[in-house]
């Protein structure tokens, strides 16, 4: 026995050998039919299992390695239900729990798998074991290092007779043991599930504290086996609470300390030392897991005080093909938090496509593995399993036969299209503007000096040993230096993780720990908060600190080091790496979180590329142009293009701190033709207009096109901005951080489809606060029928003619040049389930497809999975969970977004028309539209900004309702009045419905009146 495993065993009770049993009658969500007994013989130590199952362990154990001496375990089997049901499965589930949990942890995937099985789809048996000296299977009296666990599985497993194919699934400890397994199973394994857990810990990093804690003198044996302490603290992790009765489903095994010695048995267990017992074992299976070329799933619990992201980023390396799925908000029982059993049989659906015979041949065939070679084929890179570690849907890639034989830069040839890079070569020796700081003092940057700098930091970048694939996240203000940073990084083939202060700092934190960057690049605000809320990877400040303080924020190195640190070696004549392909990863960039938490989306080199094609392409962006950007992602793009560019002197974290004097000072500064605003931004530019001198009006004069995008903005508020530039064309382009330019209308667009529909105008329908009557067309009635728009009971609800959609929306034109729009329709639940058309006036989610279309969610396989689903066999599309319609002259309405759909007992309702019908109201500054209830029974509420602004939440009077009511043209069951609607922290406009309907519906169940 080594001295580390002495130190912490033998500082545990004296455990007490029992029989294996039954689990008491009554526990929630455990079927007694699943609950079995088997004796299991006890193999000796296999060759070339690792170290720790000598003889010394064998005597710890059970007294003797001598054949004969057997163990009880209890597991629970769905195969008998299965047998009743008269299916064949065509695989094993093989689960292995964790410490102190016990097979009870699996009741979800047994429960869920027998119903798919009952229901006709593939059938999967779950077996889902107790380890020994847990849950209900024997106390065996000794201590049972990982290794001897390991070899307790292949024993059980043999005892079993299974055979192939086998997908193991296992969490904490288990996912250890099952991955052992795995390893040691190859003949039988067709694939890999886990649940949070870690194979590998690094000497120089701690172990988690919680366990530190545990493993502390005095503290281990009383509080893992002599209270239940350790347990208790395991279910205090659930998010939310768990329920008493599974909380008492889960104490079951455990009521006693007797009963908890496997508990401290685990603890003492984790190889804290090079020199414990068990860290040969788990080195050997950590090093196993790398050739494991089976498809695997990793579903991860971010919210894990024990196995935290960078577990899981360990696991992400040594299995690159694996889907990756992290439940954001989840924890460490993730199999309590999340529908973990949802996602691992859709997972095992697309992995397997099984014909009947195939399933008879895995079940009847005398060979143990079955048929598993044609079920590995199946299962394999060439299968529609996910194979990449993007965790994104099979697409067609570039030719990559061409990037290994003539380099990346034959592979942008047959692209057709050239890297972010290039205009920084092309223009290299130019001393022409390429890009202007506004603030803190206006300061402009030549072609030359952006390329010259670009250079320099790229090559300390790779001096300090950034390497291609490495993430690097950007906390740096829109700067010279931001634009310096970020070329510099996807140039050496970085991937940059920008996301921006518009977040807020929870998003932020969340987005940043999602992307468990290497490098973290920052302005002093940043790295203050990476300090304070432990974000990970290697500090690097954009200025020079004192060396205490840059020794608490950990900064390594400065930009100015980098840059000199890179010249040097560019005078040593070391040349920058090649560049990246086109199918290269080259960016993280963050939604707005405006429906949920911020999703990474992570781009290409060739896909960001072509969304610098698609702006050349529709709006003439290239060589030449001078770029203002009220959106910083945009001024970025600029060198991408050959445009020079400039973000006005504006709080990027509030649009609304934009000014009209802001503006005309960047358009003169860079003589700038184009402009690009945020809606909320263009508000307050159109409020403090009157502030504008001659010079600013003559500066504005010279725009030629104006965009404004981001939120659904009106046709008077454009119109109000396009007076300041009066020669610009205005437009109004749809798109999402997924795809950022879908669509584009004009203007002149919009006031063309306004007239193309009837919309009953009311005499009060005036401009509040800088917005009048919304600039598209909508009426009446806003319910789509079960039939889906057009049916014979809607016809009659249409004012004018058959072609206008009665749900109204946001007109926001035509595809651009480069993409493809589809609906899919919404049945009458509200969910999407439409084939894909473009039949006018069919509302349903709105579909789109493009070469600038994202490449895939980062880490969130179930998410990307859904995005791609129903799109064409071969081409990329993406669900972008707004709802809308194309009408007879293929314009896109939107009307709203998937989560806020209303499902009422008359049809499914779109929030944007009615809306729209609300605000032409005297006294409504804005509206928003929202269900409460069940699905398919929900009741519809307004709430209301009014005017002048209400003082405090109230409902609204009987007049107002009445009004809002009238307009609507539907039952309302509540009109309620607030100071404020909530909206994104990012664009300052989109409101948050799901947010409002949760408080509208405690408003409405007798809660506080509070702001929402």
């Amino acid at each position: 026995m080594t001295t580390s495993r002495a130190t912490a065993a033998n500082r545990l009770p004296r455990l007490v050998p029992a029989p294996a049993t039954l689990p008491p009658a009554g526990l929630t969500g455990l079927d007694p039919e699943w609950s079995r007994l088997i004796e299991v013989p006890e193999g000796s130590a296999a060759g070339g299992l690792g170290g720790g199952l000598g003889s010394d362990l064998g005597a710890a154990a059970t007294g003797s390695t001598a054949s004969g001496v057997a163990h009880g375990w209890h597991l629970l089997d769905n195969g008998p239900q299965l047998d009743a049901l008269g299916v064949i499965p065509v695989g094993t589930i093989l689960c292995v729990h964790g410490n102190p949990t016990w097979s009870y942890l699996w009741r979800g995937l047994l429960s869920s798998a027998t119903d798919a099985a009952a229901s006709g789809a593939l059938a999967w048996r779950v077996i889902a074991v107790d380890q020994l000296d847990m849950g209900f299977s024997e106390r065996t009296g000794g201590f049972r290092p990982l290794a001897r666990r390991v070899q307790d599985l292949g024993d059980l497993t043999d005892a079993l007779d299974l055979a192939g194919p086998v997908v193991t699934l296992g969490h904490d400890w288990g996912g250890v043991v099952s991955l052992g397994w795995a390893v040691d199973h190859p003949e039988l394994l067709a694939g890999v599930m886990l649940l949070n857990t870690a194979v590998h810990q690094s000497a120089g990093d701690p172990i988690p504290a919680p366990l530190r804690l545990a493993l502390g003198r005095g503290i281990l044996g009383p509080a893992t086996v002599a209270t239940p302490a350790f347990l208790a603290t395991t279910l205090a992790l659930a998010h939310p609470s768990l329920s008493t009765e599974v909380k008492r489903g889960y104490r079951a095994p455990y009521l006693t300390s007797a009963r908890r010695g496997g508990i401290g048995g685990f603890v003492a267990d984790i190889p804290v030392a090079l020199s414990h017992e068990s860290r040969p074992e788990l080195d050997r299976i950590a090093e196993g897991a790398r050739a494991l070329a089976v498809p695997t799933l990793l579903l991860w619990g971010p919210r894990d005080p024990i196995f935290s992201d960078r577990y899981l980023d360990d696991l992400a390396r040594r299995m690159p093909h694996a889907r990756v799925h992290r439940f954001e908000g989840a924890g460490h029982l993730l199999a309590e938090d999340a529908d973990y059993s949802a996602a691992a049989l859709l997972w095992l659906g697309d992995a397997v496509a099984v014909t009947p015979d195939d399933a008879a041949n895995a079940v009847t065939s005398p060979s143990r593995t079955g048929d598993l070679g044609k079920l590995d084929q199946r299962m394999g890179a060439s299968s529609t399993l996910l194979t990449a570690t993007s965790g994104a849907e099979a697409v067609a890639p570039s030719p990559l036969a061409e990037t290994a034989v003539g380099g990346p830069q034959a592979a942008w040839e047959a692209a057709g299209t050239h890297p972010l890079w290039y205009y920084l070569d092309e223009l290299q020796n130019s001393d022409e503007t390429a890009l202007v700081d506004m603030q803190p003092a206006s300061r402009t940057v030549s072609w030359r000096l952006l390329s010259r700098r670009v250079r320099q930091i790229a090559a300390g970048l790779v001096f300090i040993g950034v390497k291609p694939g490495d993430r690097v996240s950007l906390l740096v203000p829109p700067s010279a230096d931001l634009t310096a940073v970020l070329y510099a990084c996807v140039r050496i083939g970085a991937i940059v993780v920008v996301a921006d202060a518009g977040l807020g700092l929870a998003g932020l934190t969340r987005a940043v720990r999602g992307a468990r960057p290497d490098f973290v690049i920052g302005a002093a605000p940043g790295l203050m908060a990476a300090r304070a809320l432990g974000w990970p990877g290697r500090k690097i400040s954009t200025a020079r600190f004192p060396a205490p303080m840059a020794a608490l924020l950990s900064i390594e190195q400065t930009l100015a080091e980098l840059v000199q640190l890179g010249q040097a070696r560019l005078d040593a004549d070391d040349a920058l790496p090649p560049g990246p392909a086109p199918t290269d990863p080259a960016a993280v960039l963050f939604t707005s979180g405006s429906t949920g938490p911020a999703k990474g989306v992570v781009y290409t080199h060739g896909q960001l590329s072509a969304v610098s094609n698609a702006l050349f392409l529709q709006y003439g962006v290239g060589v030449g142009t001078g770029l203002v950007a009220g959106f910083a992602p945009f001024a970025l793009l600029g060198p991408a293009l050959g445009a020079r560019s400039v973000t006005p002197d504006m709080d990027v974290t509030a649009p609304k701190t934009l000014t009209a004097t802001a503006v005309a000072a960047a358009v003169a500064a860079i003589d700038a033709t184009v402009v690009f605003l945020s809606p909320a931004a263009l508000v307050n530019v159109v409020a403090t207009a009157g502030a504008l001198t001659p010079a600013d009006h003559a500066a504005l004069a010279g725009v030629q096109r104006f965009l404004s995008a981001g939120a659904p903005i009106s046709e008077s508020l454009l119109a109000q901005a396009a007076t300041l530039m009066p020669q610009a064309t205005a437009h109004t382009p749809y798109g999402m951080t997924e795809g950022l330019l879908m669509a584009d209308i004009t203007l002149e667009g919009i006031r063309a489809a306004t007239a193309s529909v009837s919309m009953p105008r009311r005499a009060d329908a005036a401009a509040h606060d800088g917005e009048s009557a919304p600039s598209t067309a909508s009426l009446p009635d806003t319910a789509v029928s079960a039939s889906s728009t057009g049916g014979d009971g809607e016809a009659a609800l249409i004012a004018t003619s058959a072609e206008v959609n009665p749900a109204g929306g946001v007109c926001v034109g035509g595809s651009t040049q480069t993409t493809r729009i589809r609906i899919s329709a919404l049945d009458a639940s509200g969910a999407s389930v439409g084939e894909l058309s473009e039949q006018p006036n069919v509302t349903g989610e709105i579909v789109v497809s493009a070469p600038h279309v994202k490449d895939h969610y980062d880490r969130l396989w179930l998410t990307e999975r859904a995005s791609r689903r129903g799109g064409v066999p071969g081409e990329r599309w993406h669900r972008t969970g707004d709802v809308g319609h194309l009408d007879s002259a293929g314009r896109l309405w939107v009307e709203g977004r998937m989560p806020h759909v209303i499902v009422t007992a008359g049809g499914v309702v779109t929030p944007v028309g009615p809306e729209q019908r609300i605000e032409t109201l005297p006294d409504v500054a804005r509206a928003a539209f929202v269900g409460v209830g069940p699905v398919g029974t929900q009741q519809q509420v307004a709430v209301i900004e009014t005017v002048p602004p209400a003082r405090s939440v109230h409902r609204a009077s009987a007049p107002l309702a009445a009004a809002v009511r009238a307009a609507v043209g539907s039952p309302v069951a509540a009109v309620l009045v607030v100071p404020g609607l909530p909206t994104d922290i990012r664009h300052n406009s989109k409101i948050d419905r799901s947010r409002l309907s949760r408080w509208a519906t405690g408003i409405l169940s007798g809660g506080r009146w509070t702001k929402p």
